[in-house]
């Protein structure tokens, strides 16, 4: 079986035509927008910041089940903020430009083999952990009614039930996702030996 010869790379410091030049540099229009999820980053901070106060104001007066929540918030906007670094770092290194981090001694361990494939994984994995701190605190919320607890909640068993059902749904997809990209990587290396054979 022959094997289709690879495209030639073109020698280094080539100049590109000006059609490819314009589509290849239009990936810099993708900068203001980490640039807005940095700043999404720093309302996050504000809002951490503003709830860690809350909670140490208010920590003789609330119940167990308060703290917890609480808590449970500071979780949810860390996770969040956690999210955001990978999109911000991952997606600039993959779609926009490296960042020429080896060495540094505060390099992130997983940016140095990220993909489009390894950051799509590790958003699925991010999006399951908040959806389970918000479905957590749901049941927690749903348990007090008519508790008496002094908080008020919105919460229907309908409403429950359907934070669960996307929950779940989010769960197969992120499973689905890394079902398809080891069957992509399992190909991939295939290829790379029936080529070298």
């Amino acid at each position: 079986m022959s094997m289709a010869p690879e495209t030639p790379l073109p020698p280094p410091g080539t100049q590109l035509r000006p059609l490819p030049m314009l589509i290849f540099g239009s990936r810099w229009l993708q900068l203001p927008l980490y640039v807005g999820l940095i700043i999404a980053q720093i309302v996050y901070v504000v809002l951490f910041l503003k709830e860690l106060w809350h909670l140490s104001s208010h920590a003789f007066s609330f119940t167990e089940q308060q703290v917890m929540l609480a808590v449970l918030g500071l979780i949810d906007v860390v996770m969040i903020s956690n999210l955001l670094v990978m999109v911000i770092v991952g997606g600039y290194e993959t779609f926009v430009s490296r960042l020429n981090l080896e060495g540094h001694p505060d390099e992130p361990e997983w940016l140095s083999h990220v993909n489009a494939s390894v950051l799509k994984i590790k958003l699925a994995m991010a999006i399951i952990g908040i959806s389970s701190i918000h479905l957590l605190r749901t049941f927690i919320e749903a348990g007090n009614l008519g508790g008496g607890g002094g908080r008020v909640t919105n919460y229907t068993e309908t409403g429950v039930m359907w934070q669960t059902i996307i929950h779940t749904v989010f769960i197969i997809s992120a499973i689905g996702i890394a079902y398809v990209e080891r069957i992509s990587s399992a190909a991939e290396q295939a290829a790379h030996k029936s080529a070298k054979h």
